[in-house]
């Protein structure tokens, strides 16, 4: 596969990072994305399509993206501004996308905004908290891992979202009330360093659970939206997202090889089934 080719884009408030993997004039243009995850969780699946040019990116306040001014919580219509102004900097619309857990719902937030920009969306465990029956619950579980952060640093925060992310069913309301997880069993800090410019619990974590998508709106273009949720995910939160979202909008969700991260090699030494997952994303896409 080509070597991916690294430029940048000026945005209001920011300064994106994208890398481009082909050439631009092979359409239609393959965007993989996530949130928070950058362009750095990527290279495996991008490595099994090599006949198709891929564009993958930091959103903005991640790894290579830098934020300017004041930092702020990010909502997934900001990021989706974002994604609109870098396929039309590069002229390569409509795309097709492969976006994950947060990036799943940002993808949401164009396909409902700007539908002209889409061929085909692939939507894989968008975390939507905000549409499940036991919202209200699991929109409080959010808030305490928000305020834990601020409050305790990013060690007790991630613990809680570690642990949270794993949890299978509905939410019950004395969740907030159960012994909080020891940072030290996930390998992460105990001590907290004073830093709050976390990109998961300070800049994403609110704005992405609470969102509601426009489902009049995407329902116009439920056509090119394909729903994905992880074989081994069962009831966690985003494949029930997932499942909420793919229900909203009429279609049967799309069951891919192993879990929320499935389309992982070893980028972060939890691999999925990169081959297999790419496999069901090919079929999708052709």
């Amino acid at each position: 596969m080509p070597e991916p080719v690294t430029q940048t884009l000026d945005v209001p408030g920011a300064t994106l990072t994208y890398d481009v993997r082909g050439d631009l004039a092979n359409r239609p243009v393959l965007l993989m994305i996530g949130s928070p995850m950058g362009a750095s969780g990527f290279p495996t699946l991008a490595s099994q399509f090599a006949d198709r040019t891929v564009v993958t990116y930091d959103p903005r306040g991640v790894e290579r993206s830098v934020r300017t001014g004041e930092i702020t919580e990010l909502s997934p219509d900001d990021h989706a501004a974002d994604l609109a102004a870098i396929i039309e900097h590069l002229d390569a619309g409509p795309v097709d996308i492969f976006a994950s857990s947060g990036g799943a719902v940002n993808a949401l937030a164009l396909t409902a905004k700007r539908p002209d920009l889409i061929n085909t969306l692939v939507a894989h465990e968008p975390p939507l908290a905000a549409i499940l029956p036991d919202s209200e619950n699991a929109l409080a579980v959010v808030a305490d891992m928000y305020a834990t952060y601020q409050r305790d640093g990013m060690g007790a925060g991630m613990a809680k979202f570690i642990a949270f992310v794993g949890y299978d069913g509905e939410v019950p309301a004395d969740y907030t009330q159960q012994p909080a997880p020891d940072p030290a069993m996930f390998g992460l800090p105990t001590e907290d360093d004073g830093s709050r410019n976390d990109a998961l619990l300070g800049q994403n974590l609110r704005g992405c659970t609470s969102y509601q998508p426009d489902f009049d709106a995407l329902a116009k273009a439920k056509e090119r939206i394909v729903i994905g949720v992880g074989e081994e995910s069962g009831n966690q939160m985003a494949a029930r997202g997932g499942k909420a979202a793919a229900e909203r909008l009429g279609l049967e969700p799309v069951t891919f090889p192993s879990g929320h991260g499935g389309f992982l090699g070893n980028e972060y030494g939890q691999p999925g089934k990169p081959e297999e997952f790419a496999t069901t994303l090919r079929q999708i896409l052709d």
